[in-house]
């Protein structure tokens, strides 16, 4: 039987959960109003971001650095070959991608330099969002900007062949042991029936701050700004010297950033394999459609939502919590259909 305390703590873990699947949740709605992608590899940025500081913990130099030093290889020498296809000299295309290359090998080398020293955890954690973060941009340049214009389906089948490339990856990288990272403050708060650990409180401030950061941006930044016009209107953004491929690069480098940080904020609470990001990333997916893929705010209470509708229904049926979680989302597409009825694209 569920009483006032059970309930409290399964509402406490939920609105935990639910907080990470908010900023999920959030970069999803970005990644699809700038670039109208539906990044269905989100979550695999959490699994890297919680992997590589298991890694780093062990004092081990996490494969994210070979990743990032691939993926930064590659995009520079895209970049020569289009330079060169649209009748550029070398001298003219060098400059720019050294410039590129620049960061990605610096923060490869100074991670390569600081995992045997096993450094403080914060350190640590500092070292993975600096390794993880460039990956978003860069998946962006090598698979998305060259589509940029093309149809949603397209996009959503691109994000689905990047999904499996880094899942396999995960595995290459990481291995199929999992790992929990420990926690960022080890500490116990006891309120009534609950038992508030330190972790805990770290992702709902963590979470706030970054929500509260990201309205800022996005309401006072000029970069904000242009991503917001991006959002609004592609073409027009474009007439008014907005870069899209400027946006869609620094849109996807917020969402690496974002899954990065959940993955250090949930690493602590469960045991984080190398295809786990799939299952949360997904969670994170479920609260932006509640949202429509438009509205941050309805992502937010979307993502509270689906946390406080899985730590319920892991009680009444564990077995099924995930089933319970993903049916959600039926009725609400169905109300979505009938509400806005959409147009066929052209």
């Amino acid at each position: 039987m569920m009483d006032f305390s059970i309930a409290s703590i399964l509402a406490l873990d939920g609105v935990t959960n639910g907080a990470v699947y908010a900023l999920l949740a959030l970069a999803t709605v970005l990644l699809f109003a700038v670039t109208r992608v539906i990044f269905i590899p989100q979550g695999e940025f959490v699994a890297f971001g919680a992997l590589t500081l298991a890694m780093l913990q062990t004092g081990v130099v996490p494969g994210t650095v070979w990743f990032l030093l691939i993926l930064a290889g590659a995009a520079a020498l895209a970049d020569v070959v289009n330079g060169l296809k649209h009748g550029r000299t070398i001298g003219a295309v060098l400059p720019g991608v050294l410039k590129s290359l620049v960061y990605p090998v610096a923060v490869s080398l100074l991670v390569i330099w600081a995992a045997p020293r096993q450094l403080p955890l914060l350190a640590q954690a500092a070292l993975t969002l600096a390794l993880v973060t460039p990956i978003g941009g860069l998946i962006y340049r090598l698979a998305y900007e060259s589509l940029a214009d093309a149809t949603v389906l397209v996009l959503l089948i691109v994000s689905v062949g990047v999904h499996f490339a880094l899942t396999g990856l995960g595995l290459f990288f990481f291995g199929a042991e999992g790992f929990r990272n420990p926690p960022f403050w080890d500490e116990r708060f006891s309120a009534g029936p609950l038992t508030l650990s330190g972790q805990t409180l770290i992702v709902f401030a963590v979470s706030i701050a970054l929500i509260v950061m990201l309205y800022l941006f996005f309401e006072r930044s000029l970069w904000g700004k242009a991503l917001r016009a991006t959002a609004v209107n592609r073409l027009g953004a474009r007439l008014m010297g907005i870069s899209s491929t400027g946006a869609g690069r620094l849109s996807f480098t917020m969402a690496a950033f974002i899954g990065a940080l959940s993955g250090l904020l949930i690493g602590p609470t469960t045991t984080i394999f190398y295809d786990s990001g799939f299952l949360i990333g997904l969670k994170g997916f479920v609260a932006a459609v509640f949202a429509g893929l438009s509205s941050y705010p309805l992502a937010l209470v979307g993502a509270l939502g689906v946390g406080l509708l899985e730590s319920f229904g892991s009680f009444w049926a564990s077995s099924f919590k995930e089933v319970i979680v993903f049916s959600s989302i039926l009725p609400v597409l169905l109300w979505r259909s009938l509400r806005d009825p959409h147009a066929e694209e052209h």
